[in-house]
């Protein structure tokens, strides 16, 4: 069974939404659930820091053994930063999907976006662990 904090929104894509100690900044990375189904992740694809997006743009893209899926913005916004330690080590993104694997830091553009994301109890349900 899949970690899905109650404290994250979530994606039907499968990415999360995770807030920071700044107003409207969040972190983006894919869910536990989104790992496991992909398999080792070996190389991860992703923007600038300054790059912005619109929700629901694909903003990169993930490469694992089993396959390479899109990424997709959950909100509009900028990306402020991109988790460098995904560069030499990007199993990050397995070993530790909420913590030190997040890929971006971003400033969203409306927080009223927030409300077309998924709860933790919608997530479940979406993924069959509700």
């Amino acid at each position: 069974m899949s970690q899905i904090p109650d404290d994250l929104l979530y994606t039907e894509e499968h990415e999360y939404l995770k807030p920071t100690d700044e107003e409207a900044v969040y972190l983006v990375g894919v869910t536990d659930y989104a790992q496991g189904e992909l398999g080792d992740v070996v190389f991860l694809e992703l923007p600038a820091a300054g790059d912005t997006f619109t929700r629901m743009d694909v903003f990169g893209t993930i490469e694992a053994v089993k396959a390479v899926s899109d990424l997709y913005a959950p909100v509009t916004g900028e990306v402020l930063e991109v988790n460098p330690a995904l560069d030499d080590d990007p199993a990050l993104v397995n070993a530790d999907p909420y913590g030190e694997g997040w890929m971006l830091r971003v400033r969203m553009d409306d927080t009223a976006e927030l409300d077309r994301l998924l709860s933790a109890a919608a997530y479940r349900e979406l993924v069959g662990e509700g």
